[in-house]
C-alpha cells in the first residue's frame, strides 16, 4: 500500500481545522484515555490501520494495561474491566460510528445520557465525529502505519 497523496500539505488549513477541533476535544472534561479508547474502537470499526496504530501507541504510553487494550474490540464480553463510563461511551461511539445502519435509537441516546452530563455528551459527540474524519482521510489517503515504517 502506497501513500496517494498528502493532504497535511495539500490542504494546511483544513487539517489545522481539524487539529483545532481535536484541541477543544483534548481541553474537554473528558479522560484522555476514555477519549482515546473511543478513538480505538472507531479505528477499528473503520479498518483504519493508520489510527489504529495511533491509538494503541497513545494508550500504551499513557499506562492502558495490555489485557484492557486486547479487549477494546470486545469490551462488551469483558466484565468488569471497563467501567461505566468507558462501556456508555463505547457504545455510544459504535451506535454514532455505525449511524447509516443504526439511526443513533433513543435507547442508546437515553443509555449514554444517564452516564454523561450534556455537556460531556456533546463533546464526545464531537470527538466521535472528528476520529471518522480522521479515519476516512488516513484510509482514502493511504496513510502509512508507523509500524510499517519502523520495519
Amino acid at each position: 500500500m502506497s501513500k496517494r497523496l498528502d493532504y497535511t500539505k495539500i490542504a494546511p488549513a483544513g487539517v489545522k481545522a481539524l487539529g483545532g477541533v481535536y484541541g477543544y476535544v483534548m481541553q474537554s472534561d473528558l479522560s484522555p484515555v476514555l477519549v482515546d479508547l473511543v478513538y480505538l474502537r472507531i479505528s477499528q470499526i473503520n479498518n483504519c490501520a493508520y489510527c489504529l496504530d495511533m491509538h494503541t501507541r497513545d494508550l500504551l504510553k499513557k499506562g492502558l494495561k495490555i489485557e484492557k487494550l486486547a479487549l477494546v474490540q470486545a469490551w462488551r464480553e469483558a466484565g468488569h474491566l471497563f467501567d461505566d463510563r468507558e462501556r456508555a461511551a463505547l457504545a455510544w461511539a459504535e451506535s454514532v460510528t455505525l449511524v447509516a445502519e443504526t439511526g443513533v435509537p433513543d435507547a442508546s441516546y437515553e443509555a449514554a445520557r444517564t452516564v454523561f452530563n450534556e455537556r460531556e455528551l456533546v463533546d464526545l459527540t464531537i470527538a466521535i465525529s472528528l476520529m471518522n474524519t480522521y479515519n476516512r482521510m488516513a484510509i482514502s489517503f493511504r496513510n502509512t502505519p508507523q509500524a510499517v515504517l519502523e520495519q
